[in-house]
């Protein structure tokens, strides 16, 4: 404002002095209303430009105020648009439209299902149904396949996660006369953690190296001498399971079940449907990056309530203890070209009890050795022998399933097996039983394909 107002003041100075000069020599001989009329023009022309510098600073403090109304408002606008910015970063995104997915499979809870087909041809001396073992007790399915063609056991098996704490197992099985029986129907936990897994409904029994396995697993076409004398083949039953695998470096596995005593070595159901009790112990690990070990211990204890043998009675007790081993090698750790399995097991057996009336208390034993060697890619070949010991009876038993007749039963079998692929197998096997009186010959010939899902084997 300072720099107009000089600025202005400046000319009207000026001009007011070339008024004069130029005036000068009239206004000394003008009259007296000139000079009042020179001072009045004076008087206009400042007066004139003094308005016009009050509108010029009037119009200079609207624009200022007008600008930095301007400025607070663009300010304002831009505070503004961040607060906005802030807020919708602090709020969670709106979620994305769901898209309709169609299942994987239209299978997808539905269980897996296969199927085994497991037949025999088996030639022999003579019927390998009626052949017995004296000083055993037999169960009705000790013997071993029926001459002839023959069905063998076939089985369809389901299973399937019921969901995150549970799945299920069924396996029916077909004999040769057409029956159907069920074999094992079991739920077991997923999720314990902790290395606890728990079964419950009818299963084969974790006891021993066979005898979970189904009969198409074996190594061998039949059960051998002690797992038929002391187990009937196998030992299943309805109950129920626990198991723990150790946080260790080596493999190590412990088991418990409680079953109810239907099936042999038990019978009757004895101690109100839980007569029968188990334990074992499986231990393993490598040896080196060609071969590993297993070694196990299993207890069996069974209460029987008249347990029927083919018309002979038994009530007591019975206790079986079961040591195993088994050794593998495959060279490099490939078991496709090359591989050979080793595995023995040691049964010790005792009875206190009542046979068909009159008390017994005694013992039995029995073991094997097998091997089986694949020399080349799907072929294999494989030597098992058994042997079975038992104590003598008394007088009142002579002649009795439990009289031994002074014999020693042992039994050679060897078989030549060619694997059309790991669901395809075709096996040739050879045995001399010797158990009986009359020893037994038979040449069996078996073919096993399974299709559909099909869980891993065991070691």
């Amino acid at each position: 404002m300072f720099r107009v107002t000089h600025s202005v003041k400046i000319p009207i100075c000026v001009l007011a002095a070339m008024t004069a000069l130029s005036t000068g020599s009239s206004a000394l001989a003008a009259p007296g209303d000139d000079l009042g009329a020179i001072r009045d023009a004076i008087t206009n022309l400042r007066q004139e430009y003094e308005a016009k510098i009050k509108d010029l600073e009037d119009r200079l403090q609207k624009a200022q105020a007008e600008a930095e109304a301007a400025k607070a408002s663009a300010d304002s606008a831009q505070a503004a648009a961040q607060d906005a910015k802030t807020v919708a970063a602090a709020q969670p995104a709106a979620p994305e439209p769901q898209v309709q997915r169609t299942p994987t499979s239209n299978n997808a809870f539905n269980p897996g299902i296969a199927a085994v087909l497991n037949g025999f041809f088996v030639a022999a001396s003579h019927d390998p149904t009626a052949a017995r073992i004296p000083g055993f007790a037999l169960g009705d399915s000790a013997s071993g396949p029926e001459r002839g063609f023959s069905l063998g056991e076939s089985e369809v098996n389901l299973t399937a996660n019921i969901d995150p704490f549970f799945l299920g197992w069924l396996n029916l099985s077909f004999g040769n006369d057409n029956s159907v029986s069920v074999e094992e129907a079991y739920i077991q936990t997923t999720g314990l953690g902790e290395g606890l897994t728990l079964r419950a409904g009818r299963m084969f029994s974790g006891i021993a190296y066979l005898n979970e396995r189904h009969s198409h697993d074996w190594s061998f076409s039949d059960a051998s001498l002690p797992y038929r004398a002391f187990l009937n083949g196998q030992y299943g039953d309805d109950g129920v399971q626990a198991r723990w695998l150790a946080p260790t470096n080596i493999f190590l596995e412990l088991g418990a079940e409680w079953f109810r005593g239907d099936s042999f070595p038990a019978g009757g159901a004895a101690d109100h449907g839980m007569g029968t009790v188990t334990a074992f112990a499986h231990a393993g690990d490598d040896i080196n990056d060609s071969s590993s070990w297993l070694a196990g211990l299993s207890y069996l204890h069974a209460r029987s309530d008249k347990r029927d043998t083919g018309g002979d009675l038994f009530s007591g007790t019975n206790d079986i203890g079961i040591a195993t081993v088994v050794y593998k090698w495959a060279p490099g750790g490939n078991p496709i070209v090359r591989n050979l399995v080793l595995s023995g097991e040691y049964f010790f057996g005792h009875e206190n009890g009542v046979f068909n009336g009159i008390a017994v208390d005694y013992n039995h034993s029995g073991w094997y050795l097998q091997g089986v060697y694949q020399f080349m890619p799907r072929w294999s070949f494989g030597l098992r022998y058994a042997e079975l010991e038992t104590a003598r009876v008394g007088a009142a038993l002579m002649g009795s399933a439990l009289d031994d007749l002074g014999r020693t039963p042992r039994a050679e079998t060897a078989l030549l097996e060619f694997d059309t692929s790991e669901f395809g197998r075709l096996r040739l096997q050879y045995s001399h039983d010797s158990s009986d009186v009359r020893p037994l010959d038979q040449v069996l010939f078996q073919y096993t394909v399974i299709y559909g899902p099909h869980p891993a084997h065991r070691y």
